[in-house]
């Protein structure tokens, strides 16, 4: 089972290029969530690292495919810049699910 990377900085590929794993930069929503349909199809890619700016350009798609879609596994990893708001999208989540604000 393989990790993919799906990013919208060079910089991002080519660090996890140099621990073995494969990926592609993208910056058009169309193709992003072309290449993710076509990932997420391969049977030999178990996580896809998507960067936090791809995510932000279709969170609704993300958050239904996350849900829904068993394998593989989607994670948001920030970009370079570090101003990801992963922490508050999973209270978000906890929240909605159990119906207590935390």
């Amino acid at each position: 089972m393989k990790f993919f990377l799906i990013s919208d900085n060079t910089d991002t590929l080519m660090g996890l290029r140099l621990v073995g794993i494969e990926g592609i930069v993208l910056h058009e929503r169309h193709e992003f969530l072309v290449k993710l349909e076509e990932k997420m199809k391969d049977p030999s890619i178990a996580v896809i690292l998507v960067t936090t700016k791809l995510i932000e350009l279709c969170p609704d798609i993300i958050s239904e495919v996350k849900l829904k879609q068993p394998k593989p596994l989607i994670v948001e990893i920030p970009d370079r810049h570090g101003e990801s708001k992963i922490g508050e999208t999973i209270d978000r989540y906890v929240s909605e699910a159990i119906g207590v604000k935390l």
